[in-house]
């Protein structure tokens, strides 16, 4: 498909294979495990790399095939690995670009399994790892050593929302020869594209926009042809964290409407953060959508909207906002995001834990920070829920300060 087709039409049709045998026009579910070959010969050359064809779904499926050019369209790279999941995607990245021996930078907060593998597993196994204000280029450039390979990052940054320079760290990479990965999956290839920025590698949990549905876990890896076959070739191969074709199917099925639920993502967020910014019990709102988020300044050039989660703090201790949460009605108590169902979590406790407590406030993460993924449901609705909850908590606040009085 030319490269000149707009998001929403490559969202349908980008990489589409076509079914001569039966003209489907949904895509064929290539579910199987192996496939036949005609002869001897030909499973030897399909071996050996003389001959083009599937042998193992683990090494490549049709249907796994399609969704892989289709996300690479969307990101205007030019090939993709699915993975089983978005830790798959984020270890398989890693793991092909990075020995013993070598050292690893990254950005002080990232999604909590992620700063697990990079400072739980990749130092066991003799990598080293420095984590830095990604917004501070001098503090990148001085954690450059002879030995750093990989510059890793999130942005927006999960669970804070901190937004970063893609040109400028995409430039500080190929000035020192150092691959750049960054985590996608917050805005998906609909409001941003890594890649135009000089970033050679996008992951993405697909687990979340990408599928939308919350009925599959899995990721994809964008880069060029060679990065890809290397990768798919080596760690995913051998380790075996490829996709299945069914989820590869059933994230076909959401890519189809991206575009569209990106848009509503967007549009209840904003309303909500302002709705949020507004209130009394909420000290702090971070969500780029607002003007008095410093990364506000990168709307409309790198990021085309701020997406659909919000992060925000409430005037109460750590139980009032467990209380908070637990009074929401329509937000669903569930870690995740991405999904037409909203969904609230406590970073802290939850998704960011593998962080100590000293790591976590090193990282902009507080104990009191609450983060909501908003759906697709009536943003009336979700506000009001929203509403009742923190009124419930003034009220709560109110009555103790009456029995201490």
């Amino acid at each position: 498909m030319s490269e000149s087709k707009h998001i929403e039409t490559q969202a349908i049709h980008s990489g589409r294979i076509n079914d001569e045998q039966f003209g489907s026009l949904a895509t064929p579910l290539y579910q199987t495990s192996t496939f036949i070959f005609d002869n001897a010969q030909q499973g030897a050359d399909r071996f050996a790399g003389k001959a083009e064809g599937y042998i193992y779904s683990r090494l490549g499926n049709p249907t796994t095939r399609q969704l892989e050019m289709r996300v690479a369209a969307m990101e205007g790279m030019e090939d993709a690995a699915a993975t089983a999941t978005g830790m798959g995607a984020v270890s398989g990245a890693l793991l092909s670009n990075l020995s013993c021996g070598d050292h690893l930078i990254s950005s002080k907060a990232v999604y909590g399994c992620s700063f697990a593998l990079m400072n739980h597993q990749l130092t066991r196994w003799g990598i080293e790892v420095s984590f830095v204000d990604m917004a501070n280029p001098a503090e990148i450039e001085a954690a450059i050593k002879s030995n750093t390979k990989v510059i890793f990052l999130e942005t927006p940054v999960n669970p804070n929302l901190a937004v970063y320079d893609l040109a400028m760290i995409g430039e500080i990479a190929q000035k020192h020869n150092i691959i750049s990965i960054v985590d996608n999956t917050f805005l998906t290839p609909v409001l941003q594209q890594p890649g135009k920025y000089g970033i050679d590698i996008v992951v993405h949990s697909a687990t979340k926009y990408l599928n939308g549905h919350g009925d599959v876990v899995a990721g994809i890896i964008c880069g060029t042809s060679e990065m890809i076959m290397m990768i798919k070739m080596t760690v995913l191969k051998d380790i075996g964290a490829t996709m299945s074709p069914h989820d590869a199917w059933l994230i076909m099925r959401g890519l189809k409407t991206l575009p569209i639920r990106m848009e509503r993502h967007c549009s209840n967020a904003e309303k909500i953060a302002k709705f949020l910014e507004s209130n009394q019990q909420v000290t702090h709102v971070y969500y780029p959508g607002l003007k008095s988020h410093p990364g506000h300044k990168f709307i409309g050039s790198q990021m085309k909207a701020a997406g659909g989660v919000i992060a925000f703090e409430i005037d109460s201790d750590l139980a009032g906002g467990s209380d908070f949460i637990n009074r929401m009605q329509l937000f669903s108590i569930a870690v995740s995001l991405g999904d037409a169902e909203s969904l609230i979590q406590h970073p802290a406790s939850m998704t960011h834990s593998p962080y100590t407590q000293e790591e976590r406030l090193a990282a902009g993460i507080s104990d009191s920070l609450i983060r909501i993924s908003v759906g697709l449901e009536n943003v009336d609705d979700l506000i009001a829920d929203l509403s009742q909850s923190l009124a419930m908590m003034k009220q709560s606040s109110v009555a103790k300060k009456t029995c201490i009085a």
